[in-house]
């Protein structure tokens, strides 16, 4: 499986209480090259349609808060 990752952090909340990993990148995998998210080791391979989906609503969070033009 060829992956490129393009994010891994461990995320904590602002008042310090909850923490995870994550890992967001590209896979092969599949034979439809797609984005792949792992959260505390647990890794799954959206399809493009789901991938397009969570795209558009990360970019509209972004947005809202004003850290996209």
């Amino acid at each position: 499986m060829a992956t490129t990752m393009y994010f891994e952090e461990t995320l904590k909340d602002q008042g310090d209480k909850n923490s995870m990993n994550v890992e967001i990148g590209r896979s092969s995998f599949y034979q439809e090259d797609s984005i792949y998210i792992t959260v505390d080791g647990k890794t799954v391979i959206m399809d493009r349609a789901q991938a397009k989906r969570f795209v558009d609503a990360v970019t509209d969070v972004g947005h809202y808060h004003g850290f996209l033009d």
